[in-house]
């Protein structure tokens, strides 16, 4: 038996809510979301997380073995009133959800979900190979903050909201936004309708699914042809050529690109002027907004989040808060009172002695422009970069890449590599994290493993050989991430 058509599901008629992988980021907002209307919400996933624990505090009941037996009663007893939300990727194989696929269940993948609850909405879609979480996150702020009646569906952590879900006011009767993360991976954004659409970059990733960066450029283009009529697309200044031909035959879309600096060739419509550190709170930059088409420019805005690409994310995110009128003096203090996103350029700890950052970065797009940050930032210090390598296929299809991003240019800087985090896959035959401990031209680099880092970390700060603490990659390498706090406390 066969899901039913998503769009003959009723929300209103279902009462129970089961996910297969309930801890992972995005699925962990939709049952948030579930929960905070009214459903019972339940779950499975394969490790307890600090997330998973977050939502069992919540009321939501979570086990972590794959066993029919512990299915709730209620999602067992009344499949008609039952919504099941996989992630993509659960295995074929896995028991609970043959189960329900025998039983007749509605079965959606989490994007098609999200699809369903914004259709009805205005949605801002943020999509980019990179940068999308940051940028969404600062899109909800500034409209949160501003005033405006909108629910987000996160990437990652809010520090502002400690959540990935925005709620909206269901007491405002008014308009509604959604600001939704526009996930490329297995082409999940397709799900979704949006009125105003931000890419922030098409580097090739996921080759996995799409085998050519030309595959993953056609999907981008796909989903930007699926903006409303009258709608709105910001794209980063590099690539927004490459989009333009998917918007052309719908000639009310307006294309809009976007920098962190101008670049006069290109004739930069949106872009940040005067970048530079503030000169009293080192961790904030200051910089100013301009708008050529509408002649617009807002000064001396403070960001406390650095990094250029940073900039350029919040440029994007003020574009769409001018475009809903928000007025200069609200987005001003919007941006100030931005807190960042866990695990994006997150400062973990800071002394005299040392500073540790944590950072989501996995792709070495990400990594050269995190490096780029922290030298702008402290020029003169030495940084011990730890890096987990997230997918074997992606290890092996950017190891070159890789390799180059964490080439330290400094002797004393010190890259420490960790074995490879698999996430959904399979081992692959001669992938390992040495490939790129082989070709990268850092000096001082080693390879450890998992029960190695914590005591390794330790005895370097014991010995004062810390000065710029980086922990990075997009695994389980989270989980060090206390631990070397704690210690670094006491």
């Amino acid at each position: 038996m066969t899901s039913p058509s998503i769009e003959n599901i009723q929300l209103e008629t279902i009462k129970y809510v089961y996910f297969i992988g309930i801890g992972g980021i995005g699925m962990s907002a939709l049952a948030r979301w579930f929960a905070h209307n009214q459903k019972m919400v339940a779950g499975y996933d394969k490790t307890q997380t600090p997330l998973t624990q977050n939502l069992e505090k919540e009321g939501i009941k979570i086990h972590f073995e794959d066993n029919v037996d512990q299915i709730p009663q209620e999602v067992r007893e009344f499949p008609d009133e039952t919504l099941i939300v996989i992630t993509p990727a659960v295995p074929s194989s896995h028991s609970e959800l043959l189960f329900f696929q025998r039983n007749g269940y509605t079965i959606l993948k989490r994007a098609a979900v999200l699809g369903l609850l914004t259709r009805s909405l205005k949605t801002v879609a943020v999509a980019g190979t990179h940068g999308k979480t940051t940028t969404s996150t600062m899109v909800a702020h500034l409209l949160k903050e501003s005033g405006i009646n909108c629910t987000a569906f996160l990437g990652g952590i809010s520090a502002n909201f400690n959540s990935n879900l925005v709620v909206n006011d269901i007491n405002n009767t008014g308009e509604v936004w959604a600001v939704v993360e526009a996930d490329e991976f297995d082409r999940s954004f397709l799900h979704l309708y949006p009125t105003i659409a931000i890419v922030t970059s098409t580097d090739a990733d996921h080759l996995d699914i799409y085998g050519e960066k030309t595959e993953l450029e056609k999907s981008f283009g796909d989903f930007v042809s699926q903006i409303k009529e009258n709608g709105l697309l910001f794209a980063q200044n590099e690539i927004a050529d490459s989009v333009k031909d998917s918007i052309t035959k719908n000639e009310n879309i307006e294309l809009i690109n976007y920098s962190s600096l101008q670049n006069n060739d290109k004739k930069t419509q949106i872009y940040a002027t005067n970048i530079r550190l503030d000169e009293k709170q080192k961790d904030s930059c200051r910089f100013d907004f301009l708008d050529t088409l509408k002649n617009e420019h807002i000064n001396n805005l403070q960001l406390f989040m650095p990094g250029f690409h940073n900039v350029e994310n919040m440029c994007a995110a003020i574009a769409v808060a001018r475009k809903l009128e928000i007025s200069e003096e609200s987005i001003k203090n919007a941006v100030a009172s931005f807190k960042g996103v866990k695990r994006r350029f997150e400062y973990v700890f800071r002394s005299e002695k040392i500073t540790y950052i944590d950072d989501y970065a996995h792709h070495p797009t990400e990594i050269s422009a995190l490096f780029s940050s922290i030298k702008h930032l402290y020029p003169n210090k030495k940084i011990t970069a730890i890096f987990q390598p997230h997918l074997f296929s992606r290890t092996r299809d950017f190891q070159e890449e890789f390799a180059q991003s964490l080439s330290l240019e400094s002797p004393n800087d010190e890259l420490i590599l960790l074995n490879i985090y698999p996430a959904r896959e399979l081992p692959i035959e001669g992938i390992t994290s040495d490939i790129i401990l082989q070709k990268t031209k850092a000096k001082n680099k080693t390879l450890l493993s998992d029960n190695e880092l914590l005591s390794c970390i330790e005895n370097k700060i014991n010995k004062n050989e810390v000065e710029i603490l980086l922990t990075i990659g997009a695994g389980n390498i989270d989980r060090f991430v206390q631990p070397i706090s704690d210690f670094l406390r006491n």
